[in-house]
């Protein structure tokens, strides 16, 4: 593993694992709503399985709110310079869990990238502010009104989409993603959507479970 910065902040750096592009680069994106007490370590396990499978990963650190100088524009102004720091090989694929998945819809769209996996994702911030989700995390990473943040008002997003979702979820309800994946398909946006029943919100970024097996038949059949 190396770790590359790519600002002068604490939090912009990124750590790279496994050697040159085999099958593509993998983006990792973590969720936690953007909070400064989550972090990019979140996805480690999910790296490593990606590297087993002949991917090579970049799991971004950004800054976030509550003391990290995070919020809008900053944070996905974050992540965009990390990928053109990095210029990735091709193809490059966000993956985002929660806040994450936000950020990779997002990236995709303004980076040009080849695919993108959200998990559980944040499709529409306003929405989840007035349903006072993640303890008020919205309202603090976009105090004000701007379409540009939410990925579900800059549709299309141009380029292949696996969004997945767990019927469990109390974090992100899963309403969100189903009407994000409508909105898509109807922008014109390949799109395609896994609801699964009995998963949670953190179910989907465990290695050895269903949903991860799923994302990797994904990646497999559009990138391998």
């Amino acid at each position: 593993m190396e770790t590359l910065r790519y600002g002068a902040e604490p939090s912009q750096f990124v750590e790279l694992h496994g050697n040159a592009p085999g099958n593509g680069t993998a983006i990792l994106l973590h969720g936690g709503w953007w909070r400064a007490r989550h972090d990019l370590h979140q996805l480690d396990a999910m790296a490593a399985d990606l590297v087993g499978a002949g991917w090579h990963v970049v799991n971004v650190e950004y800054r976030r709110i509550d003391g990290d100088t995070g919020g809008w524009p900053q944070t996905l102004e974050d992540v965009l310079a990390a990928i053109r720091a990095l210029t990735p090989g091709t193809p490059s694929v966000a993956i985002g869990h929660s806040a994450g998945g936000h950020l990779a819809l997002l990236a995709a769209k303004s980076a040009g990238l080849s695919g993108v996996v959200a998990l559980a994702p944040v499709t529409d911030v306003p929405r989840s502010a007035t349903e006072e989700l993640g303890e008020g995390a919205a309202r603090l990473f976009l105090p004000g009104e701007d379409d540009a943040a939410s990925p579900v008002r800059r549709l299309p997003i141009g380029c292949p989409q696996l969004v997945v979702h767990g019927v469990a979820d109390s974090r992100v309800p899963v309403a969100h993603s189903r009407d994000y994946a409508a909105a898509a398909r109807a922008a014109g946006d390949p799109v395609d959507y896994a609801e699964l029943p009995g998963e949670d919100h953190f179910g989907l970024i465990d290695p050895a479970g269903e949903p991860w097996q799923l994302v990797r038949r994904w990646l497999g059949q559009r990138f391998s």
